[in-house]
């Protein structure tokens, strides 16, 4: 097998081949440097690689994994994409990244975000920014870019990456991979997170990929037993904000597959516009939380701190306690009511220009990441699928699933990654 074609094995098809002796664990990883020598540095997913990676022993030896910047690995940089912390290396493995280790997986290196992840794009001052494998000069998605880009162009099997407000969903969708956002906390995290809502997961090409890294990252195993055969699905793909043509024919070529499949799709309501509002007050006061001197922070973050340090402890409260209730009105109740699974387009817009990112927080980010968000404020899992391409770029649609029952959510996942038009395309670039 040519190592072009190894770049592109999935976890279960690498653990298959190993196991039996048809494959040698390295010649994957090669594979995978070899990859990222000749396509990165164009595609800038990585902001460090290590050369010498060697695949490591246990059932999943040779599968490699990519694994963003904001989470630490031994020996490796730990910038977070800020010049505050330009020269930090880490002591320790995460605790995902131990675990993914001590299955024999190989980390090639650290992915590239923006700095404090605090942006929809993937840009900061110490790295060139991440492109898009499908077209250049497009964004990939943040913050989580680096990741979903790496194992979108075939440089990585798997990723990590964390979302707190949609940051593995939105460059999964942009990408055109899949990406599962956790409930908070299924996936340990070692740095405290005071808002509750940031979550550590896995970023793949398959759904099957998916699954076998959050078992690993969360040390839990799929449940056993029957499943219902027909699903009741609310589905939600408009909002005052509005919503672009391709994305919301995206949710409803999506709807009309389960539908064919014997589910029951029901349309519901979508209120974005308060939890947008309430977010904006706290991730401007966890930007203020983080142990930095804001002199050496970029200028954009640096005000956004500054903000954040101004804000009274009862105007953040008000602003969770508001984003909150309207998500859990969102998302919570439905569920909890009514539905099996909630249906929405991963976004709100298509992927665009590097440099028309809608700023961090404004008008235009609402409506860019009006249906990531309320789930986030809701603490409940879900996944971005490839939905198919617009123009040449990729769309997704989100599955939203019940409090901690991921397997559940992402079997469910894997009926509709299997449906036509739907599941991941190589880019033409990166074959």
């Amino acid at each position: 097998m040519s190592a072009g074609n190894l770049a592109w094995l999935s976890v279960d098809e690498i653990a298959r081949k190993v196991g039996s002796g048809r494959l040698d664990p390295q010649s994957v990883v090669d594979a995978h440097l070899a990859a990222i020598a000749r396509l990165d540095p164009k595609l800038h997913a990585y902001v460090h690689v290590d050369l010498d990676a060697r695949a490591g022993k246990g059932p999943l030896a040779g599968v490699t994994l990519a694994v963003k910047d904001s989470q630490p690995v031994a020996g490796m940089p730990w910038t977070y994409g800020t010049p505050a912390w330009r020269d930090r290396r880490a002591g320790e493995d995460a605790v995902p990244v131990a675990r993914a280790r001590a299955h024999g997986m190989t980390v090639l290196g650290k992915t590239n975000l923006p700095e404090l992840a605090a942006s929809i794009g993937t840009v900061n001052t110490l790295f060139p920014a991440t492109q898009n494998p499908w077209r250049h000069g497009i964004t990939p998605g943040g913050s989580s870019g680096g990741s979903a880009a790496a194992v979108a162009a075939g440089l990585a099997t798997v990723a990590l990456g964390e979302d707190m407000g949609g940051s593995i969903r939105i460059p999964a969708s942009c990408c055109g991979v899949a990406g599962l956002r956790p409930t908070p906390d299924r996936i340990p995290c070692e740095i405290v997170d005071a808002a509750g809502l940031s979550s550590r997961g896995p970023i793949a090409r398959t759904v099957a990929d998916l699954r076998q890294l959050f078992s690993v990252a969360s040390g839990t195993r799929r449940e056993t037993g029957a499943k219902p055969t027909r699903r009741r699905i609310g589905l939600a793909d408009t909002s005052a904000l509005g919503v672009e043509r391709a994305c919301s024919d995206a949710c409803r070529r999506a709807a009309d597959a389960l539908a064919a499949a014997g589910h029951e799709v029901t349309e519901i309501a979508w209120d974005p516009e308060p939890v947008a509002r309430g977010y904006a007050v706290v991730r401007r006061a966890s930007m203020a939380s983080f142990p930095a001197d804001l002199e050496q922070l970029g200028p954009g973050i640096r005000q956004l701190a500054a903000e954040g340090h101004r804000l009274t402890a009862i105007e953040y409260f008000h602003a969770f306690e508001s984003a909150t209730e309207v998500a859990n009105r969102t998302v919570t109740g439905p569920l909890q009511s009514a539905f099996d699974f909630l249906l929405t387009p991963t976004l709100g817009m298509m992927p665009m220009q590097i440099e028309k990112v809608p700023p961090f927080l404004g008008d235009e980010w609402s409506r860019y990441i009006q249906f990531v968000l309320p789930v986030s404020f809701a603490r409940v899992p879900a996944v971005s699928l490839p939905a198919g391409l617009h123009d040449g770029l990729p769309v997704g649609v989100q599955l939203v699933g019940q409090f901690s029952r991921e397997y559940e959510l992402l079997d469910f996942a894997q009926q509709l990654e299997a449906a036509p038009g739907f599941g991941f395309q190589r880019p033409p670039e990166m074959a």
